[in-house]
């Protein structure tokens, strides 16, 4: 599947926050968009992620022969993860099960993707606890598994790491230099670490002034 964008613009309160930005993601891999604070990179990703519009131009999602409709199909095949990732009141195991049960995935085909994604995290050996008692690390990973239990074909991830203990940020880029090399998943990420960045990215990405330019 291939994202394009094509003249996205945004603004809010009549400030200007993305102009003009137009790209193409289409390899597999792991794409790293770096700005400065307020340069609109969370708002972007929500525009690809189609939960939010943009004022004007267009998020175009295609395969090769054909321009994909953005129905609930197409949205159930991207999923965004937040830095800061909010949890049901219930047990590890029933809050990654939940985007499976809502596409009609039950019993054993579900427990055994369930425990499969706690695995890819590390949080199998907690499945049965109460999710409001992790840490702000594992809460991040959990946030990772609920994503990674629908197997989507495009995965945004805002500031994955931020905020969380060094431990943890290991964790969290293992998981996702470990979807690279499945070649399954095309990740975007946002990122304030250049450090970061430069161990993860296949493709790195500035977003200045509005406008996006890669840089690797």
């Amino acid at each position: 599947m291939i994202l394009s964008l094509d003249d996205i613009a945004k603004q809010y309160e009549g400030k200007p926050v993305l102009r003009r930005c137009s790209f193409t993601f289409e390899r597999r891999g792991i794409h790293v968009l770096m700005g400065s604070n307020g340069s609109g990179k969370s708002t972007l990703l929500r525009i690809m992620a189609l939960l939010e519009a943009p004022d004007s131009g267009a998020v175009l999602y295609r395969q090769p022969d054909r321009i994909l409709a953005q129905d609930l199909d197409l949205r159930r095949r991207i999923t965004l993860v937040l830095s800061r990732t909010g949890v049901f009141n219930t047990t590890v195991f029933r809050n990654v099960a939940y985007g499976l049960k809502i596409r009609g995935i039950h019993s054993a085909y579900l427990e055994e993707r369930v425990v499969k994604a706690l695995g890819q995290v590390g949080l199998d050996g907690q499945r049965d606890q109460r999710a409001l008692t992790l840490s702000s690390g594992e809460t991040q990973r959990l946030g990772l598994a609920r994503a990674l239990v629908i197997e989507p074909d495009i995965l945004f991830l805002d500031e994955p790491t931020a905020s969380i203990d060094d431990e943890n940020t290991a964790i969290i880029e293992s998981i996702i230099l470990g979807l690279k090399n499945e070649k399954r998943t095309m990740v975007v990420m946002t990122t304030h670490d250049k450090d970061q960045a430069e161990r993860l990215a296949d493709r790195l990405i500035m977003l200045k002034n509005g406008v996006l330019e890669a840089v690797k």
